[in-house]
């Protein structure tokens, strides 16, 4: 179920009728990813590099005086860097979101005609959620950076995390399509296994540079497609309505 969808998932990143979303996205990301590396560079000289410095200059013997600039400098850059590695993901999740409505409805009416089509979340609820996805994702990756100090966990942590989180709000918001919030919560947590398996490819491909800028894109189609796998189960075993 879940590599069939995340095979139907990625056949359709590059639909022609989904192409301009794609690159709305992009392009938009990655304005939010330079006023991110602008914010991030702006805090760091204000907030950080004085005590960088100072921090350089105790252990510096007098003649590496001259170079003490340089040194927090590169560190500061190779902060900056991580940094905005590190909102690659939330950045485009939340820009994505604006978007992902106009992703859900098109495969729902192309790969699925006879069955109806999901309503749109109200644009206030969407912003929202899309605060909370950002707030969430953040949180989540903080807590797997902290583990990069210990070898052999950091990518477990982050794949895990990331399955756990990634998995739920893109699952909850195709099901919310079709169920109000409670309901779309209890059928994934009634498929809390399949949902966090399909998270967890979701994670993959947000691990790899450039293409996880289309992880929101992969995302939403891919819990587009396992909804619809899961409450058509549902609905053969008379648990609801099919979506």
């Amino acid at each position: 179920m879940v590599i069939a969808s995340a095979r139907r998932a990625l056949g359709e990143l590059f639909d022609p009728a989904l192409r301009q979303v794609l690159w709305k996205s992009v392009g938009l990301t990655v304005v939010g990813l330079i006023a991110a590396w602008f914010a991030i560079r702006y805090a760091v000289e204000w907030a950080a590099l004085p005590y960088l410095e100072a921090f350089i200059a105790g252990f510096a013997l007098p003649d590496w005086t001259g170079t003490i600039g340089l040194v927090a400098a590169v560190a500061a850059g190779l902060a900056l860097a991580v940094g905005l590695a590190f909102l690659v993901g939330p950045v485009s999740a939340v820009i994505a979101g604006i978007f992902l409505d106009d992703v859900a409805e098109h495969i729902e009416r192309q790969d699925y005609p006879d069955a109806p089509t999901g309503r749109p979340l109200p644009l206030g609820r969407s912003i929202v959620l899309g605060i909370k996805f950002f707030g969430v994702v953040v949180a989540g990756n903080l807590a797997a950076l902290l583990l990069l100090l210990i070898p052999g966990v950091n990518l477990i942590a982050f794949l895990a995390v990331n399955a756990y989180l990634l998995g739920r709000e893109y699952f909850q918001f195709a099901a919310m399509r079709f169920h109000d919030e409670k309901t779309a919560a209890e059928l994934r947590s009634r498929h809390s296994g399949t949902v966090v398996l399909a998270g967890l490819l979701i994670a993959g491909f947000m691990a790899i540079p450039i293409v996880n800028l289309m992880t929101p894109l992969f995302g939403a189609a891919l819990m587009v497609h396992l909804h619809k796998a899961i409450a058509g189960r549902q609905a053969r075993q008379g648990h609801m309505a099919p979506a």
